[in-house]
């Protein structure tokens, strides 16, 4: 077929179909167009609707704000009649005060003493009795008896110790919502109305002075009785004849009604087909123009092989263009392809290079990170483990100080002293949180009660004009982790957003059960969840000033500070990293400058059973112990204060200055009930190490592991575990449980 030929035939073939479909497609699209435009004003209606709906709420949180005072729960009328004047958000906006039996106890338009009405102007009294008294309502339009204007009510119910003590409403000038309405810039040609349950009209674009209070028509009624939305045409108040889009607004059971005339809704989907007329017109004469251009330049295809071969030796892709010659086409299909392939493999090897190099990085800092908390927890844990010998033999002399002193000015020091240890303690605990978990100050705790806990702590840090939520999911999953290290870890964590936000904020603190899949990447790092599982996910948000990306890729690493000098450590994520790790969990970060941080703490779920809450406190005295103990501990000073305690407790007490002793005892025949040793120790043998051996050659003998801080995980079965320092009643009593079972 010659080329003249299929260009004749080209043209035919475009012309013809494309006359054809050009006249369905404008009826198509106008009808299409209409059915858009109705889409988009039920949308507009919905949302309208969302938003009175959220005007109210405003007004409800208002009244929920005043619901709280503590003056009104004492019954300071006088006090809460000043916060009310101040809390009112309008000064036409009354705030009255009910009692049960629908009396007037405070109005703020009246002034404290003065005679009030003794009845209810709106309709709220017969809401209560069909929805309840509980629940915030909304009354109907109603002409207040003060000033004969229009208003509507918004009322909440009054708790005071568990019962509904009063009611508090809010009396609202109807014009009000004329200012929500004149923001939203509706078209000119829209009348839109806001309607009560009854029917009256609220507020409107139009005319709204004339027309508020006003009933809307019969067929508005009945059709807003069909269902929460939908359309229907008729004449609205001005006689137009017009389709109404209404919706209802959730909590008030109030309606949003728009009415658009018929010649309004009509104009936009004729003037687009009109438009699409003229563009497919346009389109045709451009194709006949086309062709006959292509009919003068038979040579196109020629030139098109010669520009896809130039393409292809400069490493371009070539878009296949069908040229309607087979011997051509066939080579054009050829080198596209051979282009296309040619393309993919330099692609394909970018991306591994890139991916590559991501990794590796990412890898460098993620080493880099473990060595800085590893060599800090390394420092720490050593300094932790001196100081809790030291506090042990404070402790344990000042328990025993106490059992024997009947002065009460030194029973008063001892009590200082040992509040004073306690305090150290707590700090000294800080120290291990770079370090390896410890397995006795493990407990498996429900993550609501630990983060109301810690709470109350946070708040004693945060700034005025910063906001603390803390929301939580119910029947949370418990979790295993330091209770102290989650504490720290929280307070680090606000402490950072304190600092994030000089001018106030918002700081969200939130839990909930989660479920992730095996190998689901999440930033900011972390050494658990990896395989994936159940998680309990805790959230900590703040809306400060965010970071910089450069900040946030070094947020994690330990000392790593944007504060001034002396205003941080940059020890604060850093530990809340080292947290999670410790517990098997992960660390996620993210941040915005300008809009926030957000730190995901994910812990994994626990199957242990909820640990009883540790009860410290020396009772040696009410214990009358027996039995044989093997106490095993290198550090003098708590060997000589420990022994001493046993002793006087009533145990016979054997010591081991080291685990080769402590075993060459045993295997010299030592008949014991029960073995109590230190886990770190000079020599070959450790605490743990003892204990496995006693585990195998005497099974049935009871040991206890004590430790101040340590890098072994304790993995022998049966051990009970206890951290330093311990208070002595604790000990006596746990040895005397497991002397007596053995």
């Amino acid at each position: 077929m010659r080329i003249r030929t299929r260009l004749l035939v080209l043209i035919l073939a475009i012309l013809v179909p494309t006359f054809t479909a050009a006249t369905l497609a404008v009826g198509y699209v106008y009808l299409e167009e209409r059915r858009a435009q109705e889409n988009s004003v039920k949308e507009t209606v919905r949302a309208f609707a969302l938003l009175v709906d959220n005007e109210l709420e405003i007004k409800e949180g208002i009244l929920r704000a005043l619901a709280s005072s503590p003056s009104l729960a004492r019954g300071d009328f006088d006090e809460f009649y000043r916060h009310a004047k101040v809390l009112a958000p309008t000064p036409e906006a009354v705030i009255v005060l009910f009692d049960l039996d629908g009396r007037q106890l405070l109005n703020t338009r009246a002034a404290p003493g003065t005679p009030l009405p003794a009845r209810r102007a709106s309709n709220v009294a017969e809401l209560m009795t069909r929805h309840g008294r509980e629940r915030t309502l909304v009354s109907d339009l109603f002409t207040a008896p003060v000033g004969g204007r229009l208003d509507f009510v918004v009322q909440v119910p009054v708790t005071v110790d568990g019962r509904i003590r009063y009611f508090l409403s809010m009396g609202v000038n109807a014009s009000t919502l004329q200012d929500l309405m004149t923001e939203q810039r509706f078209p000119a040609e829209w009348v839109v109305s806001i309607i009560d349950r009854k029917g009256r009209i609220v507020a409107r674009s139009r005319d709204a002075d004339r027309f508020r209070g006003r009933s809307v028509s019969d067929r508005a009624l009945q059709n807003f009785a069909t269902g929460s939305e939908g359309v229907f045409e008729g004449h609205n108040l001005s006689g137009t004849l017009a389709q109404g889009f209404f919706s209802t607004v959730p909590d008030s059971q109030w309606r949003v009604l728009v009415s658009i005339p018929k010649a309004e809704l009509q104009r936009v989907p004729l003037h687009a087909a009109a438009f699409l007329a003229g563009i497919m017109s346009a389109l045709l004469v451009l194709a006949v123009l086309l062709a006959r251009h292509f009919g003068r330049r038979a040579i196109g295809p020629i030139e098109y092989l010669g520009r896809s071969a130039e393409d292809l030796g400069q490493g371009r892709e070539i878009a296949y263009e069908p040229q309607q010659i087979v011997e051509i086409d066939a080579v054009a299909r050829r080198m596209a392809e051979a282009s296309r392939q040619i393309r993919r493999a330099q692609t394909e090897l970018e991306q591994r290079v890139a991916e590559a190099v991501a990794a590796n990085e990412q890898a460098q800092a993620a080493l880099m990170r473990g060595q800085k908390l590893e060599a800090l927890g390394r420092l720490t844990g050593g300094i932790a483990h001196e100081f809790n010998n030291l506090l042990q033999t404070l402790t344990t002399a000042l328990q025993m100080a106490s059992l024997t002193s009947t002065q009460p000015k030194v029973q008063g020091l001892i009590d200082t002293c040992k509040r004073t240890v306690s305090r150290a303690t707590a700090l000294t605990g800080q120290l291990g949180s770079f370090g390896r978990v410890q397995d006795a100050r493990l407990l498996t705790v429900d993550p609501y009660e630990q983060l109301r806990n810690s709470v109350q702590l946070i708040r004693n840090v945060l700034r005025q004009g910063i906001a603390l939520e803390l929301a939580c999911e119910d029947d949370l999953w418990p979790v295993t982790v330091d209770p102290l290290q989650f504490d720290l870890a929280l307070l680090n964590l606000a402490i950072n957003a304190r600092d994030a936000m000089p001018d106030g904020g918002r700081l969200a603190i939130g839990a909930r059960n989660c479920v992730l899949e095996p190998n689901r990447e999440r930033s900011g790092g972390g050494s658990g969840g990896g395989s994936g599982g159940d998680f309990v996910l805790v959230t900590v948000q703040d809306t400060g000033t965010g970071m910089a990306p450069e900040v946030l890729a070094r947020a994690l690493d330990p000392f790593f500070t944007t504060k001034e000098p002396g205003k941080g450590t940059g020890l604060g994520l850093a530990q809340a990293y080292a947290f999670a790790t410790q517990s098997q969990g992960v660390l996620a970060l993210s941040s915005t400058p300008g809009q926030g941080t957000t730190v995901e703490l994910y812990l994994p779920r626990s199957t242990q059973p909820l640990s009883p809450q540790p009860a410290r406190g020396g009772h040696t005295a009410a214990l009358q112990a027996s039995g044989r103990v093997l106490f095993v501990e290198d550090d003098v000073l708590v060997r000589e204060a420990v022994a001493h305690g046993l002793e006087e407790a009533g145990f016979e007490v054997l010591v081991a200055a080291d685990g080769e002793r402590a075993l060459a005892m045993i295997e010299g025949g030592l008949d014991i009930d029960v073995a109590f040793s230190d886990i770190v120790m000079p020599g070959k043998i450790s605490g743990i190490d003892l204990a496995g051996i006693l585990r195998e050659r005497r099974p049935g003998l009871p040991v206890v592991l004590a430790t101040g801080y340590t890098d072994q995980r304790a993995t022998v079965p049966g051990v009970q575990m206890l951290a330093k320092p311990y208070d002595i009643g604790q000990l006596v009593e746990l040895l005397s449980d497991l002397a007596n079972q053995a």
